[in-house]
């Protein structure tokens, strides 16, 4: 028998395979150094469903999430923030980075980034962590 999936894990899981075709440039330029274990090791999903959110690049190894933010995101500090206390409360770190950062400063985010990963407990590294608990 197979596994019982509701409407709305469904709608989810289309609207992040949705938001992976049709990232932006400083998703893609992002995804780039993320992608394929090249920031020292660290495995990175992108466009992950996390409870009812989706956040733009998670590594469970390091229990952080990064979230690029553009312009709408000025009209929408208050959803972001409740966003942000779910993913907390969850036990993720949250970095958010505007894209006119990712542009501007890209080493710096890398550099953010790794550093937030390299601060969680390094016996975690490697580990797959079970994201049903």
């Amino acid at each position: 028998m197979g596994k019982v999936v509701s409407v709305d894990s469904k709608l989810r899981r289309d609207r992040a395979r949705e938001l992976r075709r049709n990232q932006t440039p400083s998703e893609a330029r992002l995804w780039e150094a993320l992608r394929g274990l090249r920031l020292d090791g660290w495995k990175w999903r992108r466009q992950a469903p996390v409870g009812p959110f989706i956040v733009d690049f998670l590594c469970l190894e390091a229990a952080v999430a990064v979230e690029l933010d553009g312009g709408i995101h000025v009209e929408q500090a208050d959803r972001d923030a409740r966003r942000d206390a779910y993913l907390q409360s969850r036990g993720l770190q949250v970095l958010r980075f505007w894209n006119s950062e990712v542009s501007a400063d890209f080493d710096g985010v890398c550099w953010t980034i790794l550093s937030a990963c390299r601060e969680t407990d390094p016996r975690r590294r490697g580990r797959r962590v079970d994201r049903r608990r």
